[in-house]
């Protein structure tokens, strides 16, 4: 299925993971990996976003993408497929991190994106092929989002979202955390942060 394998102690595995606490011993992939001389960041928000969240992150990964910017993301509705989609539809790389094998595309409607990636990015996961996605597995995923990112972009988030705990690792692996600003009673703002 054209799945590659490598653990922590291959020449291939990305520095920046490997300086995490908690790094993932071993990635399945399809695609290429991040190139490590390149500069990337993170689009992380809200999966219920609202249409101006999933505008502006299109645009970002798209403006990102254009200037040699690697997007990560994890391929969530919302906000996280909408900045990966940006980077393909400026011409750049995107990385998608999964929370289930990198065999299972999930959630199902992004099926188009997830064929895309394959095709000029890449896919990740810690976990094997076959994982179903559990919710208990998207946690764990977030690490790796923010450690092959060098800076996280937040358009939209609840406080108590997987968006929070992706900038918390952010924060805890010294990673520059970017907010989208927004009304002043958006449930779904940055102001928080």
């Amino acid at each position: 299925e054209g799945i590659w394998f490598l653990t922590c102690f291959d020449e291939r595995y990305p520095k920046r993971l490997k300086k995490i606490e908690d790094p993932p011993y071993a990635l399945y992939g399809k695609g290429r990996l991040p190139d490590e001389e390149s500069l990337s960041a993170a689009i992380v928000g809200a999966r219920g976003c609202t249409v101006y969240g999933e505008r502006l992150a299109l645009e970002y990964g798209k403006i990102l993408a254009q200037n040699g910017v690697a997007v990560i993301s994890g391929l969530a509705r919302g906000i996280d497929g909408a900045g990966q989609r940006g980077a393909l539809n400026g011409g750049g790389y995107t990385c998608g991190v999964l929370g289930c094998g990198v065999d299972i595309c999930y959630p199902r409607e992004h099926i188009g994106l997830y064929m895309d990636i394959q095709k000029a990015g890449g896919l990740v996961s810690e976990f094997p092929p076959g994982r179903k996605p559990f919710s208990s597995n998207f946690p764990r995923r977030n690490r790796i989002i923010s450690g092959l990112s060098e800076s996280i972009l937040v358009t939209e988030a609840n406080q108590q979202s997987g968006t929070m705990i992706t900038v918390g690792h952010g924060l805890e692996q010294g990673k520059d955390i970017y907010c989208v600003p927004s009304r002043i009673n958006d449930a779904l703002g940055c102001n928080y942060l």
